[in-house]
């Protein structure tokens, strides 16, 4: 396994959270590490307490907003063009289901149900056009930040235009990055390309998780040390395709299994996302 001083990582949603912690942490193992975010000055107050946390210098920030496939793709540009190989993306970018008492139901840029186009479209998207670099790479690892939130998608109603929930529409984003995850590692498999993914853990101390449940009971330290585990563990080595909670493979909800349910989805994400 290649020494973590010599990895370049890509973390999305890295200028808080769990993200945070997380970029941080690879930094301080020696890592190269790329921090995604939204905001310029929140993403350079970031790199700035990275560095005077870890000494490490090998940290650049790059923007994109996920509610929009064309920054994404603006994102994916970016670092290919600075960088010929990755070798570990972490697909950690989300938003949670809000206020539960705020439920109107809002739209990506591109005019799809916001929490689907933030938490899944956009990495599904992040991911097929960093695939060049991540082959260039001797045996990266993807790693897609689900949830144990998981809820069925009704491919009659994906975008939940009748019967809006908010929890729902995060619930069926989640499941849907674990439905990716088992494709991706199958059609990756013979690349070398290790896909997993994971439930970080229960109502951490994140902004995310207190808008939806008003408390929390999880440190953002113990969510980063599960991503980091999976991202980086020699103990993983030639796993692929696999739901963990935490640190321990587990199953996912029934549809993620469905092979029929998660050809649909990746048909109509294709398609959602003009590839």
């Amino acid at each position: 396994m290649i020494p973590i001083q010599e990895q370049i990582v890509l973390v999305t949603g890295a200028t808080d959270g769990i993200g945070k912690q997380t970029a941080r942490d690879l930094a301080a193992l020696g890592a190269t590490v790329l921090v995604h975010g939204r905001h310029l000055k929140r993403a350079e107050a970031t790199l700035q307490e990275i560095y005077e946390l870890t000494g490490n210098e090998r940290l650049e920030y790059y923007l994109a907003d996920f509610s929009s496939l064309a920054s994404v793709q603006q994102l994916a540009e970016a670092v290919q063009a600075k960088h010929c190989h990755l070798n570990i993306l972490i697909n950690n970018a989300g938003i949670g289901a809000g206020d539960p008492t705020q439920r109107q139901r809002s739209l990506s840029q591109d005019g799809c149900e916001l929490r689907f186009a933030v938490n899944y479209l956009a990495p599904f998207l992040l991911t097929h056009l960093l695939q060049p670099c991540l082959l260039r790479a001797n045996l990266s690892r993807i790693v897609n930040v689900a949830s144990k939130g998981q809820l069925p998608i009704d491919f009659e109603n994906v975008m939940l235009e009748r019967h809006y929930d908010p929890m729902q529409a995060y619930c069926q984003s989640k499941l849907a990055m674990v439905m990716f995850t088992f494709d991706l590692a199958v059609a990756l498999k013979p690349e070398g390309v290790l896909v997993n993914c994971l439930h970080p853990g229960s109502r951490l101390n994140t902004k995310m998780v207190r808008e939806m449940f008003g408390e929390s009971w999880g440190s953002v330290q113990s969510g980063a040390d599960a991503i980091i585990y999976v991202a980086t563990s020699s103990k993983l080595a030639g796993v692929t395709g696999q739901y963990f909670e935490v640190t321990q493979p587990t199953q996912a909800s029934a549809q993620a299994y469905d092979e029929q349910a998660r050809r649909k989805l990746w048909q109509l994400s294709e398609w959602l996302c003009h590839l």
